[in-house]
């Protein structure tokens, strides 16, 4: 039976890996795959989908004002569509949402959806994420570890200096080094760990010790 499913986490855990290994799988075994990812989402390069291991393929962009359903229906109409696999789901709307349940419920294709759950500020991500939460008849967990060792559930964004920031845009761009994921008392002392400060430059790490 279809199922619309959302596999969430914290940043660097391996959400697009294990979606690039899902996407093999079913390649493997003679499956067509439709493959999505935000037009927002230009990192890796427009309509490409990268891990940081360094696999990749490449996808369909979707912006704000395409239908996910409408897209999905038009391929399975001239060749059965296997499953449909979406990444950084939390830069979607919530309208894709509900056409990613109607692909689910009325072509009865599994929609298999991965992206992060939470934003830097503590809260929800998206609107998308709220509704996905809401729709899912499948949630799990990809999880990751804090640097000391607890689980990993916040996003912790910090400055050049390693001073934590929790306010101004939920996304910055060009600034995917200067993201930890941490436990929650971390994220409350805004603490990003030895390793990362490691990385800081010299004077400022020495300052911070």
């Amino acid at each position: 039976m279809a199922k619309l499913h959302f596999h969430f986490s914290v940043m660097n855990a391996g959400k697009t890996t294990q979606l690039l290994q899902v996407r093999y799988n079913y390649i493997e075994n003679g499956g067509l795959v439709m493959l999505f990812t935000s037009a927002l989402d230009d990192r890796a390069g427009a309509g490409k989908v990268s891990s940081r291991i360094g696999l990749s393929a490449d996808a369909i962009p979707l912006r704000h004002s395409d239908d996910l359903a409408a897209m999905v229906r038009e391929v399975h109409a001239k060749t059965p569509v296997t499953v449909v696999l979406i990444d950084e789901v939390q830069f979607m709307t919530p309208e894709h949402i509900w056409q990613a349940a109607r692909i689910v419920d009325e072509l009865h294709i599994p929609v298999m959806a991965y992206g992060l759950k939470n934003n830097v500020f503590g809260e929800l991500f998206s609107p998308a994420i709220s509704t996905l939460l809401a729709l899912a008849e499948d949630i799990k967990e990809i999880k990751q570890l804090c640097h000391c060792g607890r689980k990993a559930t916040m996003i912790l964004r910090y400055d050049p200096d390693g001073t934590a920031v929790k306010t101004g845009q939920v996304v910055e761009i060009g600034g995917e080094s200067r993201y930890i994921s941490v436990c929650r008392p971390h994220w409350v002392s805004g603490d990003i760990g030895a390793a990362r400060r490691a990385t800081l430059p010299a004077k400022i790490a020495c300052d911070a010790a």
